[in-house]
């Protein structure tokens, strides 16, 4: 997997003379499997090893390979910025998932590691952070949690968003501001944190 990784980073070591310096990483490698769900007909204890460890080296290592390709650089030029995606999922695990929610668990608690590491070993201007989304409707997950008919929330996005204060589906841009103020100098003393950008629903029990 390392190996495939640098021969796809390849071009972009290259384009490295003509920008320069690397300033920052946003590291989102993410995602699930359906074998790696469990469901009625699909127990945890049916769950092939292999679907779980697939799912957790995706999110996982998935984020640590390009952490080590790009923070080298950064460690050598003393500064940089990276900010790890995490999910909600990390402060509250969601049913059926277990691979998924134990992987961005993983990468929550690798980036407050990352963070001290750095800072002790390299240097105190490599900051790094986490930013956990909430539910965003995307055409990765459209189909999950809209109907395709009648565009309404599916059973399950319904208990989404009836679990979201805010009481809807996060827009992708909305994630910006949090992703350059982690960047940008103004977030100067923040460091091995997660930012949750989530319309509220980890601050709600559901009761």
């Amino acid at each position: 997997m390392r190996k495939q990784l640098l021969i796809q980073l390849t071009p972009l070591f290259q384009e490295r003379e003509r920008f320069g310096v690397v300033d920052a990483l946003i590291s989102g490698a993410g995602g699930n499997s359906a074998r790696a769900t469990t469901s009625r007909e699909a127990g945890f204890f049916d769950l092939p090893c292999e679907a779980f460890c697939d799912v957790m080296g995706l999110n996982v290592v998935g984020t640590v390979l390009p952490v080590q390709v790009f923070g080298s650089y950064m460690a050598r030029q003393g500064r940089g910025r990276i900010v790890n995606i995490v999910s909600v999922i990390a402060e509250r695990p969601l049913t059926n998932v277990p691979a998924y929610a134990a992987g961005k668990a993983a990468v929550k608690n690798f980036t407050q590691w990352l963070a001290v590491h750095v800072s002790h070993n390299y240097s105190t201007d490599i900051r790094v952070n986490g930013l956990a989304p909430g539910f965003f409707l995307t055409d990765q997950n459209r189909y999950l949690l809209t109907d395709a008919e009648t565009g309404e929330p599916t059973e399950r996005g319904k208990t989404i968003i009836d679990h979201t204060p805010l009481g809807r589906y996060g827009d992708p841009e909305e994630l910006l501001a949090a992703v350059l103020w982690l960047l940008s100098p103004g977030a100067s003393f923040v460091h091995g944190a997660t930012i949750v950008v989530d319309g509220g629903f980890t601050a709600f029990s559901g009761v």
